[in-house]
């Protein structure tokens, strides 16, 4: 992508045992004093393999982790690389994610996978990233953080290397395919982190699935979906809708070209809906 910066771009698709539950991207910046990976794989087998492919690229050392949420393909290799000495970081807000959700994570992917999941542990990480915005020096290479109170999970974070104007989004922005709001998701937070993407105004940006994008399409695909259903269902409580009338009424039409829309959108716009009702 850049001198020294490189991305894995997963499938759009599922969870199947021919990705191994990796279904996400994954980002490596090398520094002088160590290489830097962005997002550790779905298990400690993935890890491994991961590992493998930065050393056809580099001889540095994993130095450092840098966890960008509490999906399981965000961090559940982390066991992996703490066993080769790197340190894990990660926001504050990830680990109690992490802790309440990881042996459920864990438990599905070794049904999915079977002894493909074999070794996996839960490894949280050690250095937490406090408030809104942060920035370390690691290897000599200044990385910049961006929280927002969460978006698809609680510990959702956005990393940018201003030096080459380049943003890993982790799961903040999906293009390609739809996003997918869960149970613990903030779609509020979820909007001001894509407004706070938008000020770093990146080159490119590494979104959490899909192709490596621009503002413009991040902003099409994921902030334009999401805004567009928080007014919907606004308007739907105030005026007193049910939820399933609300989701009915949606307009769902623009954003039908994404992969797994018909799958994702019922269960995304009635979680907004009762997250709207909370608020």
């Amino acid at each position: 992508m850049a001198d020294g910066v490189y991305a894995y771009v997963g499938d759009i698709g599922g969870r199947t045992v021919a990705n191994q539950g990796l279904n996400a991207n994954l980002g490596l910046v090398l520094t002088s004093g160590g290489a830097v990976l962005i997002d550790s794989g779905s298990t400690f087998q993935t890890a491994r393999a991961i590992h493998e492919a930065v050393r056809r690229v580099t001889k540095q050392p994993v130095r450092w982790v840098i966890n960008t949420g509490g999906q399981d393909h965000r961090w559940l290799g982390n066991g992996y690389f703490k066993a080769q000495g790197a340190e894990l970081i990660a926001h504050a807000a990830a680990v109690p994610d992490m802790r309440s959700r990881g042996g459920d994570q864990l438990a599905a992917l070794r049904t999915l996978l079977g002894s493909a999941a074999d070794g996996t542990e839960l490894s949280f990480p050690s250095r937490l990233l406090q408030g809104s915005e942060a920035r370390l020096e690691l290897g000599g290479t200044v990385f910049e953080f961006r929280h927002r109170g969460g978006g698809h999970t609680p510990g959702d974070l956005m990393v940018w290397l201003p030096h080459v104007q380049v943003a890993f989004s982790g799961d903040i922005v999906y293009v390609d395919r739809l996003l997918s709001v869960l149970p613990v998701s903030s779609t509020r937070a979820w909007v001001e982190a894509l407004n706070a993407l938008a000020q770093w105004n990146p080159k490119r940006i590494v979104p959490g699935h899909g192709r490596i994008t621009d503002s413009k399409t991040a902003r099409a695909q994921s902030y334009d979906y999401l805004q567009a259903m928080r007014s919907h269902m606004q308007r739907a409580v105030e005026q007193g809708l049910d939820v399933s009338e609300a989701v009915k009424s949606f307009n769902v039409k623009p954003f039908m070209n994404l992969a797994n829309a018909a799958e994702l959108h019922p269960g995304n716009a009635s979680r907004t809906y009762l997250e709207i009702e909370r608020e």
